[in-house]
């Protein structure tokens, strides 16, 4: 391919600033309101929205006969998702088309001004209804990082570990969108040193730096999901960040794994970008060895080029830059994932979250938690403007950020923020 030949064409009316992860080539989908809008599905363009229910009621959908009415009025993507990829691939093919520098038909008609909204006047909600959700602990590093720490630094690693894509299922209910406050988390702790557990907030609050995909088609009890179809179950894929209290999980892990440490909160990027969006950036992931059974075997690359950043902001001071890292350290790929968490039949519906487990990389800054960066507390994280940190305090903000670019294309998922106030 010549080098002229690699470089985008597409260019859109609606200007988009450079650098914005809302290109012409991303266009991801989420649920918005406004003082005037009741909620509704949209399509991120630079800084606008595109309001897919005026376009619905304009008829600029119209030669999709299958698309019922009212399906962008609602609250969530759920029933747009389920009229499967077929259909909400047209959809975002035919927004990218009115998009297009050359085309005026949206550019030039009378509804522009009501279908065209400003992202700064809007309020993104959850995009999806999350029936389920589960979280995966799929990064060799991390996972060696958080072996060394609490068992034997020569075998960190179980010894499942390498053979299947750990997991367990999470508190959907407590899922929030971005720019939702994260109250600190009250529950049992105790220390080696400490005869006793002790009752309270908890002192060693963290973030987890994670992606998780959506779940876009469902199955039914005792079907199982193969790696090569995984993909077809997979709409899109938004940040994630999974707050967890250090010192209750600690604590209360053993026997079944985590519970009150995970359960109180974990905040979502409102904009699921498709895998369509994402499909210039696959790459290879890690060599797995031993070999993996059948069922875990793959042909495709399911690992892809996200570059991803933490951010740390004490209240009134200078964000700080903690952790740079990428999704394509993932030991575990999303296919096999949902591979693995079908193979006894265990059904999924649309809406359902599956998150990918902390991404950590193979250099210090990469690490994608405050545990590891800090190293359980022993080495703090200096801060920009002073001050340093060993866990989240009151008042901080964890930032995150995720990107893919290539070739002049950059396909960006906008920001994860929380804010953390004092416990209740």
């Amino acid at each position: 391919m010549s080098e002229s030949a690699a470089k985008p064409v597409l260019k859109s009316w609606v200007p988009v600033p450079k650098d914005s992860d809302f290109s012409i080539f991303n266009l991801p989908f989420g649920i918005f309101q406004t003082k005037r809008i009741s909620p509704r599905a949209g399509i991120a363009i630079g800084d606008k929205i595109v309001d897919l229910a005026v376009l619905h009621e304009e008829g600029f959908f119209s030669e999709m006969t299958q698309m019922p009415h009212g399906v962008f009025q609602k609250d969530s993507l759920n029933d747009f998702i389920a009229l499967g990829k077929a259909t909400t691939k047209r959809v975002r093919d035919k927004v990218q088309d009115l998009l297009k520098e050359e085309n005026g038909a949206l550019r030039d008609h009378q509804s522009r001004g009501k279908a065209i909204v400003g992202r700064n006047e809007a309020q993104m909600l959850l995009p999806v209804k999350i029936g389920d959700y589960t979280d995966f602990y799929s990064s060799l590093e991390h996972a060696t990082n958080v072996g060394k720490m609490f068992r034997d630094p020569e075998n960190a690693l179980l010894p499942n570990w390498k053979h299947l894509p750990v997991g367990y299922h999470g508190r959907a209910s407590s899922i929030v969108p971005s720019g939702s406050p994260i109250i600190r988390p009250k529950g049992q702790f105790k220390d080696p040193d400490m005869a006793v557990p002790e009752f309270g907030p908890s002192k060693r609050l963290d973030f987890e730096l994670e992606m998780a995909f959506v779940i876009g088609k469902p199955t039914k009890m005792g079907d199982s999901v193969s790696t090569e179809d995984a993909e077809d179950y997979i709409f899109g894929m938004v940040l994630f960040n999974d707050w967890s209290a250090r010192d209750i999980q600690a604590w209360e892990y053993v026997p079944l794994g985590p519970f009150l440490g995970k359960s109180f909160a974990s905040s979502i990027s409102p904009w699921i970008v498709t895998l369509e969006a994402l499909e210039p950036f696959r790459v290879a992931g890690p060599k797995q060895e031993p070999d993996v059974l059948p069922y875990l075997q793959y042909q495709t690359d399911h690992a892809f080029d996200i570059k991803l950043e933490v951010l740390l902001q004490p209240e009134g001071l200078k964000a700080t830059k903690v952790c740079t890292s990428n999704f394509k350290y993932m030991y575990w790929n999303i296919a096999q994932q949902l591979a693995h968490h079908t193979i006894n039949g265990c059904n999924i519906n649309v809406g359902d979250m599956m998150a990918s487990g902390t991404i950590s990389g193979p250099t210090e800054d990469s690490f994608g938690s405050m545990l590891e960066l800090s190293w359980k507390g022993t080495k703090p994280v200096l801060l920009e403007e002073g001050g340093e940190r060993k866990f989240i305090q009151d008042g901080d903000s964890v930032i995150m950020k995720g990107y893919a670019e290539k070739d002049g294309i950059r396909i960006g998922f906008g920001e994860v923020e929380g804010k953390v106030l004092p416990a209740k």
